[in-house]
């Protein structure tokens, strides 16, 4: 299956694509665009991997789902485009890159500055129904994601894993610690970013990381 993706992830993923159930996942997905409105617009679906090729990624953080709001989602996860107001779980993550690094509260969402410096903004499942959340959660995403990060932990190492919750832990539960930097709290969500999230110093913490293996840090 010729899918419209990054040509670096294309080579990573190609035994993926041609699996029978990516087909079932594409035939739904094109369905349901053509029947509901559905998010993001469909040449951002796989957006977070055009902008962050599979050998440039140093830092890996996972979303569950899309936005589900009109005009929030974007194809990276937490990110919304220019312009629109931050989401609850984007302004805490912004207080803890400004509390940990002391770097401004930026004034757009738009978090395509991270991916282009090799930041994944990778969600589980990367559709969903308008006003609808994990409308698209079993129908296949799951898998692919997941080979996603087999991809990653099989063939890269020194990555940064920022696992926020339990089910961002789980996606990542069996790439390797010692090659690589985890790093896990809870959710940044209003719900549970007071039990842990806000002083976590992820930010500070990937950077130190990153550059004792000679690389160069993230301008969060």
């Amino acid at each position: 299956m010729d899918v419209k993706i990054c040509d670096s992830w294309k080579t990573v993923l190609q035994a993926e694509f041609a699996k029978p159930y990516f087909a079932d996942l594409v035939e739904f997905v094109k369905a349901e665009y053509g029947r509901k409105r559905v998010f993001p617009a469909g040449r951002n679906i796989f957006r977070a991997f055009d902008k962050c090729p599979f050998e440039q990624v140093k830092v890996v953080i996972i979303g569950q789902y899309p936005y589900h709001g009109p005009g929030q989602a974007n194809g990276l996860c937490f990110s919304v485009n220019d312009g629109v107001p931050f989401p609850p779980s984007l302004q805490n993550i912004f207080q803890e890159v400004h509390t940990d690094t002391g770097n401004p509260v930026p004034t757009t969402g738009n978090l395509d500055r991270w991916a282009e410096q090799g930041v994944l903004l990778l969600n589980a499942v990367l559709t969903v129904r308008e006003h609808e959340a994990a409308s698209h959660a079993g129908m296949g995403w799951e898998r692919f994601t997941d080979a996603v990060v087999n991809a990653l932990a099989g063939h890269r190492e020194g990555i940064v894993y920022m696992l926020w919750g339990s089910y961002a832990q789980k996606k990542a539960s069996f790439v390797n610690p010692e090659r690589n930097c985890i790093l896990k709290t809870v959710h940044p969500s209003p719900l549970s970013a007071y039990r842990g999230f806000f002083g976590c110093k992820h930010f500070s913490q990937a950077n130190q990381y990153l550059q004792s293996r000679g690389q160069e840090p993230i301008n969060w």
